[in-house]
């Protein structure tokens, strides 16, 4: 799909990046364009890749200038460019509406200027029922989405949603594993507390899914399995053959017992398509009429989907799991 193509990632030094990076590097793949706004990192990355099909653009998605020059000629975009961390969200809730809402809104606007084919917008669990600043952003940031893919018949937008992907930085398993390594208490918040376990694999995967499936408007979610948390540091504890005692800290400011993926009133009207679910846009217009005279089924036996009622890993499982990650009990 890619093949001759010219493909931008906003945010492209993260985590999400280097992992489309790796999958696409050595392909038929025309050029990867790379924007952010961390010249560190991106030196970082040119140093390591040392490939002319990598190019390399420093600016921000909340400046509107500085997206045009990176998009022009672009045939693909990956939209992963985001404040994700929840505290910074919440102490500085402004900054977030910047990057996640009106960033999009300024990425998108410049891909239909420039006739880009397909874009895909990169969002989170957070952005299902949020309690938080980073959640609320990116919920919004999905109704941006939404509405721009009614707006051009020549750039097809579309969304994908995923849980904290394992290992991704400033995620909970490098954490573990520093503490473990430095036989340090490992910390844990609720140990019933359950999390999705999804990799940067899957998480590439699911976009090119959406990539080759979606239509306009169209939120693609990808059926993954979970563990709590407490299992988690017991079997990483185990792993590593630690004396690490496992430490509860207690839940966090503005974090979830469980992750959501889904919500009820999504799951209604969502498509179960084998290892994914898709989401179709609402694409009713403002003949308000129809918002108060018509429906569509019924709440009442329909479940979230979250990572409590999704399939549960063993053991032996997410021991597999960890090691197809890196994480095999040997020290990196």
């Amino acid at each position: 799909m890619l093949e001759n193509k010219i493909l931008l990632i906003t945010g492209g030094t993260g985590s999400f990046g280097n992992a489309v990076m790796n999958r696409f590097l050595n392909s038929n793949i025309k050029e990867i364009r790379i924007f952010s706004r961390d010249e560190k990192k991106q030196h970082d990355m040119r140093v390591e890749i040392q490939n002319p099909k990598v190019k390399f653009y420093i600016g921000d998605v909340r400046d509107a200038a500085s997206i045009g020059p990176a998009v022009k000629g672009v045939d693909y975009i990956f939209h992963a460019a985001a404040l994700k961390q929840v505290p910074s969200c919440e102490f500085y809730p402004i900054e977030a509406v910047k990057t996640n809402i009106l960033g999009t809104e300024n990425v998108l606007s410049a891909a239909i200027e420039h006739k880009v084919s397909k874009v895909i917008c990169l969002s989170t669990d957070k952005a299902v029922y949020p309690i938080n600043a980073m959640g609320i952003s990116k919920a919004m940031m999905e109704k941006v989405m939404v509405s721009k893919s009614r707006q051009s018949s020549e750039t097809i937008i579309m969304g994908t949603r995923y849980g904290n992907v394992m290992a991704s930085r400033g995620s909970v398993i490098p954490l573990f594993y520093e503490q473990i390594i430095n036989n340090l208490p490992v910390t844990i918040t609720d140990p019933e507390m359950t999390r999705f376990m999804m990799t940067l694999e899957d998480a590439v995967d699911l976009v090119l899914f959406a990539f080759n499936n979606g239509s306009p408007g169209d939120i693609f979610v990808q059926k993954s399995p979970a563990s709590t948390i407490g299992q988690l540091a017991r079997v990483m504890v185990d792993l590593y053959k630690s004396g690490s005692e496992i430490k509860i800290i207690g839940t966090r400011h503005a974090e979830k017992q469980h992750e959501t993926l889904m919500s009820k009133e999504e799951r209604m009207n969502s498509v179960d398509i084998g290892n994914y679910f898709k989401i179709s846009a609402d694409n009713r217009d403002l003949n308000y009429n129809k918002y108060f005279s018509e429906g569509k089924g019924s709440l009442s036996n329909i479940d979230e989907y979250n990572s409590n009622n999704t399939y549960r890993l063993s053991d032996v499982e997410l021991m597999a799991l960890l090691g197809k990650i890196g994480y095999s009990g040997k020290s990196k």
